[in-house]
C-alpha cells in the first residue's frame, strides 16, 4: 500500500506538518461532539484534527505519511481492562496456543507436531485460551491421546482454572509420584495403583496449576524481550492500543516487570501498559505492600507504561477462586489481615482492584471499607476496582456505588458458561455478571478478557459476549436484558479502560489533543452479523502515530521484529490466535472465504516471512476439514 498523498492531499503545510494522515475511513470516534469523521491526523503522537479531507489537508506536509483506509471502519484504540500481558509476553514464544481451534483433532494434530520439532528438555505447554467447548468434539484430551501424540517430550495442557492433562514424560519432568502429597486445595488424580494418572484438578485452588507449570523452563535474556513484542505484536493484530496489567501468580516485583521496562526505556512497546502489583507469598502481603509503597507510586512512568495501583489480590486468604466445575470456595475469617491491607493503600494514596466472583466475598469486602470510609479513608482520588463480579447483587453493586468504586467484567463465561449453567442454573447465568445493572448506577465498567491462560486475547470474542450472550458454543447465557449495545460495548473496552488509570482526558476517544491510538477493521464492527463479530481483525493499528501493525494493502506499513528466538518454538510455525476461514460464518462467507483462501497463499507466506515465521508444510497449520 503506497503512502504517498493521495486523493487530491497535495502536500502544502510547512510549519508543523502532521506525521502521519489516515484518510476515507468510517471514524466512529467516541467523542459526543462529533461522533463521526472521515479523516485523522497525528503529529508527534497526538491527534491535532478529526474531520474530514478538507480539515486535514493543511496539515500535509512533504514527509507526511498518508494512508487511504479505502472506507473501512476505523474506532479508537482497544484497551482491555484486564490482561495478564506482562506474564502473558515473557511466555508467549513457548506456547502451543490453541486460541480459535475448533477442532480437538486439529490441535492435537499441531501437538504431535510440535512435539517433534522441541529440543530435548523443553515441554510443550498449551496454556490457556481456549475451552473443551468450543471444539466439536465438547472434550478435553485424554492423557492417553498426549502420550501417543509426544511419548518422550513433556506436555502440559491446562484447561482454564478447572483442570490440566499430562502426559508420561511431563508427570515425571514435574517430580510426581504416587508419594507425591496433594497440595492444599488441588488433587493429583490417582489410578488404582496409587499412581498419578496425568489428570490435576483444582478443588478449587488453581495454584496446583500455576505451580506445576512453573516447573517448566522459562526463557531468558533477550529471548524474553522478542518473546513480549511479538506478544504486543499479535494483541496490535486486534486492535489493541492499551491494556491494564492485572498481574497475577508467580509474577514477582520487580523482576518479572524488568523485560517491560526495558522495552519502554528503548522505545520499543507497541502497547501502552498500565500495571498492577500483587503480593506472592501468604502470610507476607502486608509486608510486600508496605515494601513496594516506598518503592513507587501509582502513576509513576509515562502514557507508555505507568504503576496503576495493587491487586488483583491484596491478600491470599480473601481470593474466591473461579471455578465453576466446584462449589463456591467457603472462606474462612480474613477481615483482620485484609483491613490491614486496604488500610495501608488508601493511606498511601495507593488505589487497588480485586479479584472477587461471588457475592458473598464482595459482601464481607464492602464491610471492611465501609469501615475504612467512615474513617475517611476512601477519598475520591484513590482509584479502586471490582474484577469479574459474575454474582454480584443489586445491594452491593449499590454500595460500590456510593463507595465511589468501579468494575472491570470479563467474558470469563464465554468459556465456562456451560459450567457455570450446571451448577448454578440458568437464572443465575442470565445476570453473571449483571452488566446493564453495573451502568445503570452510573458506575465506570471496563470490559477485558483476563487472558492469557482463562480467556483468549482476542478482544473480539468479549465484545462478542457482551453484545449477544453468547458462549464460544453458541450457547445463549445472558438473554437481552443483560446484554448491551454495540456502541456501549465498545466504549466499555476504550473510554471505560482509560477511566480505570486516570486517562479519560488522555485517551479513549479520537479527539484533537488525545493520544493518537486507533485501529482500521478488517469488517465495520457495527454492520457486520453477529457471528462474524469475533472475526474481526485490525488491519491497520495505530499507536501514538506510530503503525505498530499492517496487514492486507497495508502489509510492510508496521516495524520489523527480530525473528522469533527460540526457532523451534511454536509461534514461529503456528503463529498464535488460530483465525480459520468459515468458523461461525454463513454457508455463502464461509464458500467465499474458502475461495480465498488459494490467492492469499502468497500474501500469507510473505506475511509470515516478514515476522520471522517459519515456512509452513503443506501437513501443518490449516486444514479445511478441521474447521467447517
Amino acid at each position: 500500500m503506497s503512502t504517498m498523498p493521495v486523493g487530491g492531499l497535495v502536500p502544502s503545510a510547512t510549519d508543523n506538518p502532521a506525521d502521519l494522515v489516515v484518510r476515507n475511513a468510517k471514524i466512529h470516534t467516541g467523542d459526543p461532539g462529533r461522533p463521526k469523521a472521515e479523516s485523522i491526523a497525528v503529529r508527534d503522537g497526538v491527534v491535532i484534527v478529526v474531520g474530514d479531507d478538507k480539515d486535514v489537508a493543511p496539515h500535509v506536509g512533504p514527509a507526511t505519511k498518508v494512508v487511504d483506509a479505502l472506507g473501512r471502519r476505523m474506532i479508537p484504540g482497544l484497551n482491555d481492562s484486564h490482561l495478564h500481558v506482562i506474564r502473558g509476553g515473557l511466555n508467549y514464544v513457548l506456547e502451543l496456543r490453541w486460541d480459535g481451534v475448533r477442532t480437538l483433532r486439529q490441535g492435537l494434530a499441531m501437538l504431535r507436531e510440535q512435539a517433534a520439532r522441541t529440543p530435548k528438555g523443553q515441554w510443550v505447554r498449551v496454556v490457556g485460551g481456549w475451552s473443551a467447548e468450543q471444539f466439536a468434539e465438547r472434550r478435553l484430551p485424554t492423557v492417553a491421546e498426549l502420550n501417543a501424540a509426544a511419548p518422550d517430550t513433556p506436555v502440559f495442557v491446562l484447561h482454564l482454572y478447572q483442570s490440566a492433562v499430562l502426559n508420561r514424560a511431563a508427570l515425571k519432568a514435574a517430580g510426581y509420584t504416587r508419594d507425591t502429597p496433594d497440595p492444599k486445595g488441588g488433587q493429583i488424580v490417582r489410578g488404582r495403583d496409587g499412581e498419578p494418572t496425568g489428570m490435576l484438578l483444582a478443588a478449587p485452588s488453581a495454584l496446583i496449576l500455576y505451580s506445576t507449570l512453573a516447573k517448566a523452563p522459562v526463557l531468558e535474556g533477550e529471548d524474553r524481550k522478542t518473546s513480549t513484542r511479538h506478544f504486543l505484536r499479535e494483541l496490535n493484530r486486534f486492535g489493541l492500543t492499551s491494556a491494564i496489567d492485572a498481574a497475577g501468580g508467580f509474577q514477582n516485583f520487580p523482576d518479572n516487570y524488568s523485560t517491560v521496562v526495558e522495552l519502554a526505556k528503548a522505545g520499543q512497546l507497541s502497547l501502552r501498559i498500565a500495571y498492577h502489583l500483587f503480593p506472592q507469598t501468604a502470610g507476607q502481603e502486608i509486608e510486600d505492600l508496605a515494601r513496594w509503597i516506598e518503592m513507587a507510586r501509582p502513576e509513576d512512568g509515562d502514557e507508555w507504561l505507568r504503576l496503576n495501583g495493587a491487586g488483583e489480590n491484596l491478600t491470599w486468604a480473601a481470593a474466591d477462586f473461579e471455578n465453576f466445575n466446584q462449589p463456591r470456595p467457603q472462606l474462612a475469617a480474613y477481615e483482620s489481615e485484609f483491613e490491614k491491607a486496604v488500610r495501608l493503600l488508601m493511606e498511601n494514596g495507593w488505589g487497588f482492584r480485586l479479584h472477587a466472583t461471588y457475592d458473598e466475598t464482595i459482601r464481607r469486602d464492602l464491610a471492611v471499607f465501609e469501615k475504612l470510609s467512615a474513617e475517611g479513608l476512601f477519598p475520591a482520588g484513590n482509584r479502586w476496582l471490582f474484577d469479574h463480579a459474575e454474582t454480584v447483587s443489586a445491594d452491593s453493586l449499590d454500595r460500590i456505588a456510593a463507595l465511589g468504586g468501579a468494575m472491570s467484567v470479563q467474558n470469563r463465561l464465554s468459556f465456562q458458561g456451560e459450567a457455570f449453567v450446571s451448577r448454578y442454573g440458568p437464572g443465575a447465568a442470565a445476570d453473571a455478571p449483571p452488566v446493564r445493572a453495573m451502568l445503570e448506577r452510573g458506575l465506570t465498567v471496563g470490559a477485558g478478557t483476563d487472558a492469557t491462560r482463562v480467556s483468549t486475547y482476542n478482544p473480539w470474542i468479549a465484545l462478542h459476549w457482551l453484545v449477544t450472550g453468547r458462549t464460544v458454543s453458541d450457547l445463549v447465557v445472558r438473554p437481552p436484558h443483560n446484554r448491551v449495545d454495540r456502541q456501549t460495548a465498545l466504549a466499555m473496552f476504550t473510554e471505560a479502560g482509560a477511566s480505570l488509570t486516570g486517562e479519560e482526558g488522555l485517551k479513549g476517544v479520537l479527539r484533537p489533543g488525545f493520544l493518537g491510538d486507533f485501529a482500521v477493521l478488517s469488517e465495520d464492527y457495527f454492520a457486520v452479523p453477529e457471528p462474524e463479530i469475533p472475526h474481526i481483525e485490525s488491519l491497520l493499528t495505530v499507536v501514538g502515530g506510530r503503525i505498530v501493525y499492517a496487514a492486507a494493502e497495508y502489509e510492510g506499513l508496521d516495524e520489523q521484529l527480530p525473528p522469533v528466538s527460540p526457532r523451534w518454538s511454536p509461534v514461529a510455525h503456528f503463529g498464535g490466535y488460530q483465525a480459520t476461514p468459515g468458523t461461525g460464518l454463513s454457508g455463502s462467507r464461509q464458500a467465499e472465504l474458502l475461495g480465498q483462501a488459494a490467492a492469499e497463499s502468497e500474501q500469507h507466506r510473505r506475511w509470515r516471512a516478514r515476522r520471522g515465521l517459519a515456512p509452513e508444510t503443506e501437513s501443518t497449520f490449516f486444514d479445511p476439514c478441521f474447521s467447517l
